[in-house]
């Protein structure tokens, strides 16, 4: 059977790795570099700059921990980038060699659906080639949505894509946009030395997350002194000597030398013969898809950011495993029920399952249980003691149905919520698993234990 994939983010190559595995003839079509988005211009590169980030955090605090250090600690732009471009170029390295190793055929040009079973590929040279194929998943993601408000110019109004390629650290940035994104390139911004103001239409930063979550985030991003404006819109953007001013709807304006926007993605579903063989799209343009992740065409799926669900690389590449399985005619279904989330601002923040207000809406009777990060041992021992994990559990059944967390390694510490809510666990049952110790899952165990009011180590409610 042969397999052509139309793009290799996490979703596109991930599906040719799983189509390979089982015996399918596969071609992938990129017309930038394997990885996508997440690999290149997201996930990965922003981690980098974040561990930098940290680590110069940690470097100028070091005499907490007891160690002096003599000389100036201070950023070098051009070394933070070099080691982000090497991360970045191992991990492309490593997607290459592991589509040699199961013998995938990379093409490198761009791909048009002329028919079910035929691709034309325009190439880097320009040349044209034909691809002849059995089954398509279309992979393509997305990228910066550009408004016309805020038209980027790369140099002074920056796409998240520009400020990963940033030459030299800004004395003063706006963001527009105070979501995951947003939140991120502040904290690595203001680490770096930057004067940072987020301007936000909704009422809270990170809106997508719990209220009590996102209620910490905005006290610590208090605390490193970014500024941020909630409930605010901006009318108009323009470029004056002294840098970039925006004007606010409540007359107000503000002024910095740099000017990133953050307020979502714009989806890749344009000139790659859609209509040419009628493949459905909804209102935001997205491919619909059935649980298979299967078009309203037979024999071609769509996977990852333009089927416009939940816009993250790891369900891009579950749904790749699944639409890889269905073409290869073994029947699978992608269940978006439970999907942890991770935000990499300083705190992280972890969150899966149901949001309090979610849960609330549904009609469930709930129960949560909180535990502070300063009651932990390890929390004191590590010197971050800023957040708290928050377990949300069906008062009826005491199964948990939500788990979030902020503050060190939330990102990790997510996915034993995660394994509790896919296989149904109780508070109880999580609350009884001994837990070792000292370390930063404790605080799972004792949240678990709160949602009845036994915590061991929290004072008696």
């Amino acid at each position: 059977m042969k397999l052509t994939i139309i793009g290799a983010g996490p979703g596109g190559y991930v599906a040719a790795l799983k189509a390979a595995q089982l015996g399918a003839q596969v071609t992938v079509i990129e017309d930038t570099e394997v990885g996508g988005t997440c690999l290149n211009r997201g996930c990965i590169p922003t981690k980098a700059l974040v561990a930098s980030s940290e680590a110069l955090h940690k470097a100028k605090n070091l005499e907490e921990f007891g160690i002096e250090i003599s000389g100036n600690i201070s950023p070098n732009l051009t070394k933070i980038m070099e080691r982000k471009n090497k991360v970045v170029s191992t991990q492309v390295k490593g997607i290459r060699s592991l589509f040699k190793s199961w013998g995938v055929n990379l093409i490198e040009g761009r791909g048009m659906i002329l028919t079910p079973e035929k691709i034309e590929v325009q190439k880097k040279d320009n040349a044209i080639e034909i691809i002849e194929t059995d089954k398509i998943i279309i992979a393509t993601g997305s990228r910066p949505a550009q408004i016309p408000t805020f038209p980027f110019d790369g140099e002074h109004i920056l796409s998240s894509d520009d400020a990963l390629n940033i030459k030299s650290i800004p004395a003063s940035m706006i963001i527009i946009g105070a979501g995951v994104i947003g939140c991120e390139f502040a904290c690595i911004f203001k680490e770096l030395g930057t004067e940072v103001t987020m301007v936000e239409m909704m009422p809270r930063a990170v809106s997508t997350e719990d209220p009590e979550i996102s209620e910490i985030l905005e006290k610590e991003l208090k605390k490193k002194k970014i500024k941020l404006l909630t409930g605010t819109k901006v009318e108009k953007v323009d470029g004056q000597h002294d840098g970039i001013h925006v004007h606010l709807a409540d007359g107000k304006e503000l002024v910095a030398e740099k000017l990133l926007v953050s307020i979502g993605r714009a989806l890749n579903t344009e000139n790659i013969g859609l209509e040419a063989v009628g493949i459905k799209r909804g209102a935001r343009g997205e491919i619909l898809v059935n649980e298979k992740m299967e078009t309203n065409i037979e024999g071609i799926y769509a996977i990852g950011d333009v089927t416009g669900g939940i816009l993250l690389a790891h369900t891009a590449s579950k749904q790749g495993i699944v639409a890889a399985c269905n073409a290869c005619g073994k029947e699978k279904k992608y269940d978006p029920s439970v999907v942890p989330a991770a935000i990499f601002t300083s705190p992280e923040i972890g969150s899966v399952g149901l949001r309090e207000h979610q849960a609330k809406d549904k009609g469930i009777n709930i129960k949560i249980g909180r535990f502070q990060f300063r009651s932990l041992g390890k929390a004191h021992a590590m010197g971050e003691i800023a957040g708290m994990i928050k377990i949300i559990a069906d008062a009826d059944t005491d199964k948990v149905v939500g788990v979030h967390i902020i503050g060190p390694h939330a990102s990790d510490l997510v996915h034993e919520g995660a394994l509790a809510i896919k296989t149904g666990l109780t508070a109880k049952e999580v609350a009884d698993m001994i837990h070792a110790h000292p370390t930063l899952a404790e605080g799972l165990m004792e949240a678990a234990e709160d949602v009845h009011g036994e915590a061991i180590h929290a004072p008696k409610k």
